[in-house]
This record gives C-alpha cells, structure tokens and sequence, in this order.
C-alpha cells in the first residue's frame, strides 16, 4: 500500500521518531521521512527505515517525490490533513488519492508484544502515581478547590516533569462529576465528599487510562473498594464497579465489542440506572489515548489477542453525583488481562 502520513503518532509508529512539522511517505519499497532543518540532527538519529529530507517546504518536497514515483494511488487518512495541505499536493498530480479513515489506528489495532510491555509499564506507573496523589490529597488537598487539586494532580503524576501526561486530568467534586468530561470548577473538597479522578501518564510515548471515584475521607485510597455514606450513591457505585469487574472477566477475544459493551451496560440498566450510562463502556489505548477498538453499543468489531482497550461503566446523575470506575485491559490468550 502507497499512503502518506501527517499525524505525529502515525508517523512515529512508522519509524520510530516523529515531530511537530514532518510528513511521511510510503511508495512502493521506499520511505521519506520529510521535515525541516531543525529536526536534522535528531531526524539522522532516530528515523529508522527511511530517508530523511530536509526541505522547510514539506508540501512542495512531498509533490516533488510523488510526481518522481511511479505510483498510480495514494492512500490518506482525512482526519490527519488540513484542507490547505492536502489541497496543495492533491491538485498538482496526477497521482489519484483514496481516503482511508483511521488508516493508522488500523495498523496498530493489534499491539506486538514490545508494545504490551510498554503499555504495562504505562498503567503501572500510572496506578504508582495514583497512590501519591492520594497520599497529597489527603494531607493538603482538603479546603482546597478543583482548580488548585488538579494542578496538584498534573504535578504529580507527571512526576514533576518527569513523565508527559495522557491528558488533561480530570478532578471532579460531588455534582460536578456527573460530567464525565468535567471541568474544574471553585467547589472545594471537603471531608466526606465524592471525588472522582481521570488521569494518566505517557511511557515511552504511549498512554496510560484510569479512572476511580472515591469517598473523601481522611483515609482515603484511590481503591475499588469504597463506602459512602449516602445509600443511593453506594448502590450506584456498588452497580458500576459489578459492571466493571463482570466485563473484565468475561471478555473474550472472539467477542464482537459491542458484546463487551453489554456486559457493563445489561447489569447498570437491570440496576436501574440505564438513563444514567451515558458514554460507551471504552476506547483503545496506545500512542494515542483514543484508539480503536472502540467499545460501544454499535461496535461490530472482533475482539482479538493483542489489543488493548478501558473498561470504564459510569453513572451520572444531573445535579447529584457521578461515578466512573476505569482500568485498561490487554487481551492475552482469549481473556481480559488487567495492566
């Protein structure tokens, strides 16, 4: 397959380095890695299996090398191309191009067996930094609003700069979790309250997930085994962490995803709070945050050994509370394998 990359991630995945202003292309048994002067010395250094060109004009470069070609099509994904950029080779050529949605999360739907391990090492640092945050909560984060919590949060899972983070962490206070997305907001954390946090960290370039929904108490762990004080919020979160552990032990590679999606969302509606499940039950994890397999209720996609995806059941009820309960999964030998 000829095909042409711009997205930083599926160019990395290619060769092994990527950077804020490269362009990559495939075409028959050759690849050029295209970017500018800056990136020389590290480009030389790291691209492996193709060529380096330097040219400030990527697009010009990019044209020039494809009209050298002898390929007929090129193949693109969409969702990596500006309308400018791809318009600026496209109408120059009388190469044909296809559109290949999510061309590269495709190829990497399947992890080898160095990236599993990566992976691993990514969710374990993750849980570490878990810990600690914990640790900081519970002795400065009490009387202190969302906005100061979650820059404690950013300080600490990136160990103070040492690791990049996945995203922007979520850290949410009782009503304000009921937004799965949740801004920080001037509420403050006070003893007693729900707490909800969404965060990881990068290894080696790929992500790590994890959600938990804990009740803030001066001993408090960012742990699966929680007790509120509430009944209602003990029974909804009783519900999504049944929903959580059911998926993971009885997914199987061979599954359809939207069958992993139903083993999460058949146990929150039977529970009563069906409404209140308003997402899917998870998303790949890699290079990106959000990859393919996607697990939702439309996803005919063949869970198979080698891919790594969240199980992650939330309930969220409008002006009240939210709850979310999130692990990554790897699938090794037909079954769920917690990292």
């Amino acid at each position: 397959m000829n095909y042409m990359l711009k997205d930083e991630n599926a160019i990395y995945y290619e060769c092994g380095y990527s950077c804020d202003n490269a362009l990559y292309l495939s075409l028959g048994s050759e690849a050029y890695f295209i970017t500018d002067s800056r990136y020389n010395l590290d480009a030389g250094q790291n691209v492996q299996g193709a060529k380096v060109v330097i040219n400030g004009d990527l697009y010009g470069e990019a044209l020039g090398l494809l009209n050298k070609s002898k390929v007929k099509k090129v193949f693109f994904d969409p969702k990596e191309w500006t309308v400018a950029g791809f318009e600026r080779i496209s109408s120059q050529t009388k190469i044909v191009f296809k559109q290949e949605v999510d061309l590269s999360h495709k190829k990497r739907i399947i992890k080898s067996g160095e990236e599993l391990k990566i992976l691993s090492k990514a969710a374990k640092l993750g849980a570490k930094a878990f810990k600690s945050l914990a640790k900081e909560f519970r002795k400065n984060g009490f009387g202190e609003d969302e906005y100061t919590l979650t820059h404690r949060a950013k300080s600490i899972l990136g160990d103070f700069g040492k690791y990049e983070l996945s995203f922007d962490p979520i850290v949410a206070i009782n009503a304000n979790a009921a937004r799965p997305h949740a801004m920080p907001t001037s509420t403050k954390l006070e003893k007693n309250d729900l707490l909800l946090v969404d965060a990881g960290l990068k290894y080696k370039r790929y992500c790590s997930d994890r959600t938990r929904t804990v009740h803030a108490d001066k001993y408090f762990m960012f742990d699966t085994s929680q007790k509120f004080k509430s009944k209602k919020i003990q029974k909804a979160y009783d519900t999504v962490l049944k929903a959580h552990d059911n998926a993971i032990d009885k997914a199987r590679s061979g599954m359809k995803a939207k069958k992993v999606d139903a083993l999460t969302r058949d146990i929150v509606t039977k529970a009563g709070f069906g409404e209140y499940y308003i997402h899917s039950t998870g998303h790949g994890v890699g290079l990106d945050i959000h990859e393919m397999p996607y697990i939702s209720t439309k996803s005919d996609t063949i869970i198979e050994d080698g891919m790594v995806y969240t199980i992650e059941p939330g309930i969220y009820i409008p002006d009240e509370f939210g709850i979310r309960i999130e692990d990554m999964v790897a699938m090794v030998d037909g079954k769920a394998l917690v990292l």
